[in-house]
């Protein structure tokens, strides 16, 4: 059908509402039941409004194809912004990977001892041009393994450098787990800085059903009210239950009423897409929660076989295919001189916290290497042992590592060992160094200084 369809309202029309045999309003809206009074009596032609095809309407006249596409959404006033709050700094990072970064950094640290205690290329001779001293160091204490690792960890010098290659690999991959955690924290911290967080008590219908806090209702008699009311869902069956209850609070006249309870506060109200837009656009105060509860239209109201359904469902089709519906959706709903300006800013965006399954690998990878620095440090100590027994032929390689290995779990940062005559590259004759005397032909025991000769 091509044209323009003209209809002209020829009669002043009176409230009238039909009841179904169970009691039930059948038709809902007020403005609606003169419409279908007209069409069930065959005295119109068509009836345009915002009237929704379901099918206790269907049943009493006919529609057209709808001509707009709508659900039912949740109006809800505009959350007011989330106060700042005195430990905000730990929001990029969700609690659990707190707790994690926390564990790691105690298991490296421990880590960090116990290679560098085992590693027989982390104990040194404090005098390396005396000898016959038989006092080795190591420079990983406890307290100076954590000092080591909080130093790395804030990108600060501890002045403590790994010797042995186990102990390096450790530090090695504590530094990259450093890298990425603290990359990934400025990211997302510059990420909550810039994003407004809005507080929203709810985000959908389950949450609304979820509690009692906040009374939700609708339009009393519209196809809203009926859609919970004969909902088998159980979370629609469960806020009907609700909303029944409590009647006389929750269900509103009109419209107007509905949104005047909403800007008030602690109400949702539950109302069709098309309405909800038009209220939102116009009501910076406003907005929508969640996506759509169903799925249905609006048709163009027709009696029974009347001959102008199929036309005019033709003429919807064509509309629609052209864009014309789109546009004057547009013209009317949002360009009008009344619409909200509303800034980027207000809109809710939230910054979400880095969880586990965002930077969970870099876990993976630390324990990954500190597995290899155990292997590391295990052959290093097999190594050395079999050194140690080819160097003084006079024990066995199982007593030579049971020796190193009591002395490796000794809790003191130094220990004796048995004096072995090993040559001192630094005091041999060649070499360019040569311990200061101190004047008394005594050798400094305390420290050894040394001169460089060109």
């Amino acid at each position: 059908m091509r044209g323009v369809v003209c209809i002209y309202i020829l009669h002043v029309i009176e409230y009238m509402l039909y009841q179904n045999g169970s009691g039930h309003h059948m038709f809902g809206f007020k403005l609606f039941s003169f419409f279908f009074n007209f069409m069930h009596f065959q005295r119109a032609d068509l009836a345009v409004a915002s009237m929704t095809i379901n099918y206790a309407r269907e049943s009493v006249i006919d529609f057209t194809k709808p001509f707009m596409n709508l659900g039912i959404g949740i109006l809800f006033k505009v959350p007011t912004s989330q106060p700042t709050r005195l430990f905000s700094f730990m929001n990029p990072l969700a609690m659990e990977i707190w707790l994690y970064v926390l564990g790691a950094y105690v298991l490296v640290s421990f880590t960090l001892f116990v290679m560098a205690r085992f590693s027989p290329y982390e104990w040194n001779n404090p005098h390396p041009c005396l000898i016959d001293s038989d006092i080795v160091e190591n420079q990983f204490s406890v307290s100076n393994s954590f000092w080591f690792i909080t130093g790395t960890f804030l990108r600060q010098g501890s002045g403590l450098n790994p010797k042995a290659t186990s102990t390096r690999i450790v530090g090695g991959i504590w530094w990259f787990f450093t890298l990425i955690i603290i990359s990934s924290y400025t990211a997302n911290l510059a990420a909550f800085l810039t994003v407004e967080r809005m507080i929203t008590p709810i985000e959908s219908a389950s949450d609304l059903a979820d509690q009692t806090d906040i009374s939700y209702g609708t339009l009393e008699g519209g196809s809203t009210m009926t859609f919970f009311r004969d909902s088998k869902i159980d979370i629609y069956r469960k806020m009907w239950e609700y909303m029944e209850k409590r009647r006389s609070s929750v269900f509103v006249k009109t419209y107007e009423e509905g949104i005047k309870h909403v800007l008030e506060g602690n109400y949702a109200f539950l109302m069709e897409s098309t309405m909800l837009d038009y209220a939102v656009q116009r009501d910076c105060n406003l907005t929508q929660i969640g996506g759509l509860l169903d799925s249905k239209g609006y048709g163009i109201a027709t009696p029974k076989g009347s001959i102008w359904r199929d036309p005019m469902s033709l003429a919807i089709l064509e509309l629609q295919e052209k864009g014309i519906i789109q546009i004057l959706y547009d013209k009317w709903w949002k360009n009008t001189g009344d619409v909200c300006n509303r800034d980027e800013k207000s809109k809710e965006s939230k910054a979400n916290a880095l969880g586990i399954e965002n930077i969970g690998g870099v876990f993976v990878v630390l324990l990954c290497g500190l597995a290899l620095a155990v292997v590391v440090a295990i052959l290093e100590f097999c190594w050395h042992s079999k050194k140690t027994v080819q160097l003084t032929e006079n024990q066995s390689l199982c007593s030579e590592m049971a020796e190193e290995l009591r002395y490796a779990i000794h809790c003191h940062a130094s220990k004796k060992r048995p004096s072995l005559k090993r040559i001192c590259v630094k005091c041999t004759p060649d070499s360019t160094y040569v311990p200061v005397n101190l004047g008394s032909g005594t050798p400094n025991i305390s420290g050894v200084h040394y001169n460089f000769f060109n």
